[in-house]
């Protein structure tokens, strides 16, 4: 029987080494990446059968990266790991459409076992988030409520790149878009967001983890 293909998504390259090593033994590695932009390019390219990604990344952030893959790669089953312990996170997770939530602070025994679970169709949250895994799955299958504004998913990734610093002309670069377009969606956001600073854009992004 073949082995599960993974793809796992880690922007620190020692902690993405060291994981590496854990998978290889269980799990057929096919690729390895850095960034939530990487992360779509080699999903799609790479067809794995589990992603294994972290939440913040930089130039496109897991939980957005999630919902790209899911729209266009429904098949493809995906685990969080990440440092962030609250329930509110793991439902986010889930809404955007991962199947496992796992921390870094996990045993190893439990990173291997959240992805054969997640590869078998079964859903999987440590028990280190919440104790009550049912409690999680069935916030997580509520339709979002009021939330505060709408971002569309291109002023999401516009929004994180001005927050790590980008200039507009980086930022028109690397979603291959004119640097007008790229004015015209920053615009947009702070009509939407109700701010008229970058400060307070930057400040928005951190506060709804956008950015890490």
């Amino acid at each position: 029987m073949p082995k599960t293909k993974v793809l796992l998504a880690e922007d620190h390259v020692v902690v993405a080494q060291g994981l590496a090593e854990l998978l290889k033994g269980a799990f057929d590695l096919v690729g390895i990446v850095h960034d939530g932009r990487s992360l779509l390019d080699a999903a799609d390219r790479l067809r794995p059968d589990v992603i294994v990604t972290d939440i913040s990344m930089p130039l496109l952030n897991g939980l957005d990266a999630i919902r790209q893959i899911r729209a266009t790669r429904p098949e493809i089953k995906i685990v969080v790991l990440t440092m962030h312990t609250d329930t509110a996170m793991a439902v986010s997770a889930f809404r955007a459409g991962a199947r496992g939530y796992i921390l870094k602070v996990s045993p190893q025994e439990e990173f291997i076992d959240a992805i054969g679970h997640v590869a078998r169709g079964l859903p999987y949250v440590s028990p280190l988030v919440t104790p009550d895994l049912m409690d999680v799955l069935i916030e997580a299958a509520r339709p979002a409520g009021s939330e505060g504004p709408k971002l569309t998913p291109r002023q999401r990734e516009v929004l994180q790149l001005i927050a790590e610093g980008r200039t507009m002309k980086e930022v028109a670069s690397i979603l291959n878009i004119s640097p007008r377009t790229a004015e015209s969606h920053k615009y947009e956001i702070m009509q939407a967001l109700g701010v008229d600073t970058t400060a307070a854009l930057v400040q928005y992004a951190v506060r709804t983890k956008v950015v890490g």
